[in-house]
């Protein structure tokens, strides 16, 4: 009886993990599908609106270099925009298993995610990626290097900048989460404040190119972003103190 209801068990959480998959694959299909008309705006905003201040002309290479690029920028977008509604199902299948407390807090989450997520790709974009540009670009000329971009290595450029720092904004999610399931503590992030900012120079240093104000323009708001994870760390950590001390004065 028990290794059926187990079997029962296994097949339950399959069936469900299956329903929200599909669930979050047809959105997304339905979101990649619209995307394809707001495609032509974006592509010629990423590329007419040059922060950077190097005019750049770009070129096709091969027949597809026009599709594969179409194509990128409707998928970047629709995973950007179902990114909140693809965290809700993965909330959604472990919340079960979840205290009433742990869901409410890690369904807190979801948008902070999304923000932090956005707020990484406008510093990616609208900061790290035109003085990449214009590095690129001034040591090109000194070369006397004749510029011809293909439309693929620009995006590529583009994306291989922006989406890496959007992750790593979400550096004070991850530390919060990991702390309230006690696996992390601001005692422990400050003992490994010497490795983490060593971490985040080299992060800043692969990211950037080769010139130091570069590097050190990037490394300040990760910086700011390891500190503020270790005071959000602190905070919850406090809190569960508290309510450790709490549940061993009811038992005494």
């Amino acid at each position: 009886m028990a290794e059926e209801k187990n079997n029962q068990s296994v097949f339950d959480h399959l069936s469900e993990l299956r329903r929200r998959l599909f669930y979050v694959l047809s959105v997304f299909v339905l979101v990649l599908v619209a995307a394809f008309f707001v495609v032509d705006p974006i592509y010629h905003y990423l590329t007419v609106n040059a922060l950077s201040g190097v005019r750049i002309e770009l070129n096709a290479f091969s027949f597809w270099d026009g599709v594969g690029v179409y194509m990128k920028i409707a998928m970047v977008v629709a995973l950007g925009i179902t990114l909140p509604f693809t965290l809700y199902q993965v909330w959604a299948f472990v919340s079960p298993g979840l205290k009433p407390a742990e869901q409410k807090a890690t369904l807190k989450y979801i948008p902070f995610v999304f923000i932090c997520f956005l707020a990484g790709l406008a510093f990616g974009y609208f900061v790290v990626f035109p003085l990449a540009m214009s590095f690129t670009g001034s040591l090109n000329k000194q070369l006397g290097l004749i510029e011809t971009y293909g439309m693929a290595d620009y995006f590529k450029f583009l994306l291989n900048i922006v989406l890496p720092i959007s992750l790593l904004f979400e550096l004070p999610l991850v530390i919060l989460f990991l702390t309230q399931l006690r696996i992390l503590n601001p005692i422990r992030l400050k003992k490994m404040r010497r490795v983490a900012y060593f971490i985040l120079v080299v992060i800043s240093v692969m990211i950037t190119p080769a010139d130091f104000f570069s590097a050190f323009l990037v490394l300040i708001p990760l910086v700011l972003l390891y500190e503020l994870s270790v005071m959000l760390s602190k905070r919850v950590y406090k809190k569960q103190l508290a309510a450790d001390a709490e549940r061993e004065s009811k038992y005494k």
